[in-house]
């Protein structure tokens, strides 16, 4: 955020310690006193995508992630961000075809891999399921990604060999 001016960089830094603090209504508040140029700066694009997903606006946060992928390809988080909003608007498939390419092009990024694993899951694909957690595993840990995924609603499915074989 270092190229924000005055007082955008502050308004920017506001609204993501509001959302912090789960206040997503002062975070819109900063928002909104954003310039309109500082608004498609990478930075408060991340942090808008953070304020409709805090309140379940996955349209609108599918938007903003877009924007962020093709505005900044080289930050997973457009791509990943751009999946989740897929994935929470039942557009699982969708959301799997445009993060796989994010797999070969941010290796080190265990995010990604673990939401192929969830997305691989939903899709009823248990073998790239594991797959996918192997990778993800190999970057954050095994013992990391078996806890995260026995408490992922996404990988219910795959609890059973979470908990056992993993």
């Amino acid at each position: 955020m270092d190229e924000l001016g005055y007082p955008d960089f502050h308004h920017a830094r506001a609204a993501e310690g509001w959302l912090d603090l789960g206040s997503p209504r002062d975070a819109a508040r900063d928002l909104r006193r954003l310039s309109v140029a500082a608004r498609r700066h990478p930075d408060v694009l991340e942090i808008s995508w953070r304020l409709f997903a805090s309140r379940g606006r996955w349209a609108s946060a599918l938007a903003v992630a877009r924007s962020l992928a093709r505005e900044c390809p080289d930050r997973a988080t457009g791509w990943l961000h751009r999946s989740y909003s897929l994935h929470e608007l039942k557009r699982t498939a969708e959301a799997m075809r445009l993060l796989l390419p994010a797999a070969e092009r941010f290796p080190e990024d265990s995010t990604i891999p673990y939401n192929l694993a969830c997305y691989a899951a939903r899709m009823g694909d248990t073998d790239g399921a594991k797959r996918w957690l192997v990778a993800a595993a190999a970057q954050r840990g095994k013992a990391e990604v078996r806890a995260m995924g026995l408490e992922d609603p996404d990988l219910e499915s795959m609890r059973g060999y979470l908990a056992k074989e993993f």
